[in-house]
């Protein structure tokens, strides 16, 4: 591993983190039309600690973490279609 390989990872840990967290305050109106956006899976605290720890042990050149920084984009755009 790389010197700043573990400094990217905890980086991405973060985002993720974040993500999930912030995606917990998007409030969505009951007056929308169902289908508009889609939706987005609440994660507890506990289980988004859980998967930091998995991703921290995958190897720095794995696909899933790849496929994760995806996910991050894909519920920012998720949330940010929810705010009216």
């Amino acid at each position: 591993m790389n010197s700043n390989a573990g400094c990217l990872k905890l980086r991405f840990i973060a985002l993720v983190i974040a993500v999930s967290l912030l995606s917990a305050c998007a409030m969505v109106s009951s007056e929308r039309l169902v289908g508009t956006c889609p939706p987005l899976v609440k994660y507890d605290a506990g289980f988004q600690a859980k998967a930091a720890e998995e991703v921290l042990q995958l190897p720095e050149d794995s696909a899933l973490v790849e496929m994760l920084t995806d996910y991050a984009v894909l519920r920012e755009q998720a949330q940010a279609c929810q705010i009216p």
